[in-house]
Formats: structure tokens, sequence, C-alpha cells
């Protein structure tokens, strides 16, 4: 049976990256269709909330609407689920981008901000320094398939290419098709992540179960051809290890601080160097402390805005649930010679309290630093946010002069901000995006708050 057609204006995309239309009163979710086109499309699911329809034919369509570079990408069966919106231009990418955190400001928290910051942008392709490639060989092709997810499915897209991987990386998704096809374990290699530092590459293959010796020279042999390191990882994160045993260099540079951040492959750090040394910058600009000041860094992680605020103030204290983080963050500090500047403590802080806060004030973690004053304070939790953090800031007694929030979810950042502005007072002074994920609907933003007297 054929299924039904309709026609319906495109009015929003969500943050998916699917054009939003309305039709007898319910949303209605299609798949590559941009705002402002009238398409027509077939239902394939209907919710009692919500429906969902697969583009028949555009009518009319964006202004904006562009060819994508990439040949996998599109919204045909089989099409790679790395991008979302490569049929869009970057300037509108940015636009939406920008309307989507304002639209949750108004929506979930039901405030605004009082200035719109320009957005920060980079470069649009090849930007990927971490990725988690999938690897699955398929019995009736009889062929290894090396790469990310196709759309809506959890097949692996049959990648020669990749568009937002660097070229290098790009490069090596047919040769490592080759590599796993000829392991003896190839249906034991579920993944590989990559890593790419300022000087090395590291290719972490996970491994479920041990390789022959055929395969470990196999691999390291593919590592010294294509001048990669190739780790294995048998278990969780924390098991990952190089095939020989050394130890990689992988770092993350902020040169305009003079600042390097070693990482482990498996450690989180932003996939997007290039505009994380951007967002690193306008964060502190935004922050706009003072020589003599104490700075809390909450979710600091390895230190990425840590240690480039050591290096203009006083003291900074960072704080991070993950113990390893903290461990690798330390080192860090004593690396770039900013140890006598910084704390760092591993605590919970999805758990945060005002006592926790006012125990900080007072003593300090360590006693490192003058009792009763923080001045500022940076936020960059994970998706979840950190509405504990925003609770204490809403009912301290004791406030910094500003809060800058680095957020990668605009929702539970609308969220938070609504707790510290209508419960606490803050002003929400500015925000912005930041285009950490071209081609994607990822929203990465920046909100300003500062303490009213």
């Amino acid at each position: 049976m054929a299924a039904d057609c309709f026609e319906v204006e495109i009015e929003s995309l969500n943050l998916d990256g699917k054009g939003v239309a309305q039709r007898e009163g319910k949303p209605v979710l299609i798949e590559g269709a941009l705002p402002g086109e009238r398409v027509r499309y077939e239902q394939v699911k209907l919710k009692p909330r919500y429906e969902v329809g697969r583009i028949v034919e555009i009518l009319h369509a964006s202004e904006h609407r562009v060819e994508p570079q990439c040949t996998h990408f599109g919204f045909f069966q089989g099409a790679c689920a790395g991008c979302s919106l490569q049929h869009l231009e970057t300037s509108a990418q940015l636009a939406l981008k920008q309307q989507v955190l304002v639209d949750a400001f108004s929506q979930i928290g039901k405030i605004h901000p009082e200035t719109l910051l320009a957005p920060v942008d980079g470069p649009n392709w090849g930007y990927r320094h971490r990725a988690r490639l999938s690897a699955r060989f398929v019995q009736r092709r009889q062929q290894m398939l090396v790469g990310f997810h196709e759309r809506a499915r959890s097949f692996v897209a049959d990648m020669q290419s990749c568009a937002i991987l660097p070229e290098r990386i790009s490069g090596l998704l047919m040769p490592l098709r080759e590599l796993i096809a000829g392991l003896s374990i190839r249906d034991r290699v579920p993944q590989v992540e990559v890593a790419v530092g300022a000087q090395t590459v590291v290719l972490v293959v996970r491994a479920l179960d041990a390789p022959a010796v055929e395969d470990r020279d196999a691999l390291l042999e593919f590592g010294r051809q294509h001048g990669v390191s190739v780790w294995l990882q048998p278990g969780s994160p924390e098991t990952a290890a190089p095939l020989q045993g050394e130890i990689d260099g992988l770092s993350l540079e902020l040169p305009e601080f003079g600042v390097t951040l070693p990482f482990a492959p498996t450690d989180f750090t932003q996939i997007n160097h290039q505009i994380n040394s951007t967002l690193v910058q306008r964060a502190i600009e935004l922050l706009a402390p003072e020589s003599g000041e104490v700075v809390v860094d909450f979710f600091c992680g390895l230190g990425n805005f840590t240690l480039p605020l050591a290096t203009r103030v006083q003291h900074v204290i960072g704080l991070e649930g993950s113990a390893t983080l903290v461990a690798r963050a330390q080192q860090a500090a004593e690396k770039n010679g900013l140890a006598q500047r910084t704390v760092f403590a591993v605590r919970d802080l999805f758990k945060w309290t005002l006592q926790d806060w006012e125990a900080l004030l007072r003593e300090g973690d360590h006693g490192d630093w003058p009792a009763g004053r923080i001045d500022r304070v940076l936020i960059d939790p994970p998706r979840a946010g950190a509405f504990a953090v925003a609770q204490m800031l809403a009912a301290a007694a004791v406030r910094p002069k500003r809060v800058v929030y680095v957020s990668c979810n605009p929702d539970t950042l609308a969220r938070d901000a609504a707790v510290m502005v209508q419960s606490g007072g803050w002003r929400l002074s500015a925000a912005g995006v930041v285009n950490m994920f071209p081609h994607t609907a990822h929203v990465e933003s920046l909100a300003v708050f500062d303490s009213v007297p």
C-alpha cells in the first residue's frame, strides 16, 4: 500500500537537523528539509504527538540549500550519519544554531540574553581531530567496512573518504579496511578510535580477543608505513596501551597562552582543535580576569581553561569528577610551570552544594589561596549541564563577579541559566554560539552571567 503524501512548509530545524513542519496541530519531522522550503513528503511513522516524513519532492527550495561536498552525505539508505547539515550553507548553519540557542533560552528558561555575541567560527572541513570509527566485516558482501554508522541504522556506512576528518585520516579509511580484513580476529575488532595531536596520530584498535603474533606484526607495520602509533584496547578505555609499550606524545597546544596539554588517546578533548583554541581565548576575554584574582574552573577536565587562566591570574582552582583527568591536569600544570598557581581536586560536581562552596571560600581546598575570595568562575560541563552548580550560584551570599558558562547542550544551559537568573538574580549579559561541529546540528555555546549588587 502506498504511503500517504502531504505538502507542508518547513518552519525550523530541530537539534537533530530535521526539518520541522506542522500538520493538523502536530509537528512533522522531515529529514533533509530546510526552513523556508515547501516539500511534499510521505508519512513513514505516526506517533501520538508527532509524525515522521520522508521527502518525495522539494516544491520550493531554500536559497541556502547547497550541494553537499561529501559523496557519502545524504538522506538515502546507506548514507553516512556523521553529518546532518552539509546541504545547508555554512553561514546559514551558524544563523540556525544561534536561533536554536535563543529559542532554548526563551522556551525553556523564559529568559533572554542582553547581548548576542558574534559566532565563533573556523575551518569547516577537515576539522575533526577525534573520531570513533566502527568496523564490521559484511559476510554477504565479503567486505570490511570502516567508518561512521549509516543514517537511522546501526550498519557501518560504506565510506571511502570523509570530508570532516583531516585529509591524512580520511586517506587511511581504505588502508584500514585492508588491514583489519587481514587480521585473524577481524570479526572481533568493532572499532578504531582516532586521536590526532599536535605532533602525533594514534589509532586505538578495540580488540575483543587477543591478536595473534601475525596480527600484531601487521598492526605495527601499518603504523610504520603510515606514520601513526597503534594502540590496543582489550577492555574499558583505561586498558588502552601502545602495542610496543612506548608512551606517545599526544598534545593539544594553546600557543596564545604558551600552554601545551598532554593527553591520552581515550581522554576527552574537543574534536576541533582550531576552534578550541579560539574558544579558550574568547571565554577568557569574556571572563575578563585581573592579575590578582582567584578563579574556579568547574568541570576542568585536562585543564583546557584552567592552565590558560593561570597565565593571567593569581590562582585557579580546577574541580573535576574524573580522578584520571585531574591527575593529567596536575601533570600538565607542572610541565607548563604553572603548578604554583593551580590547585586541582576531584569533586562530584553533580552533587555540589552551597556548603561545598562556603568551605571553598572559607579555607580553600588545600589552603593555597586567599580565604574568602573567589572572584570569577568558569563552567564547562558535559551535556547533562551544571544544575547543582547553578543552584549553588543562585543561593550563594558571597558570589563571584562574573561567570562564563561553556555549554555543549543549549537545553541544559537554558535550564541552568533560568535558575541563576530567576532564582538568583544574576544578569544573563551575553550569549552566542561556537561552531565546534560544522555540518552537524550540535550546538556549542558561551554565556556570560554578571552578579547584581
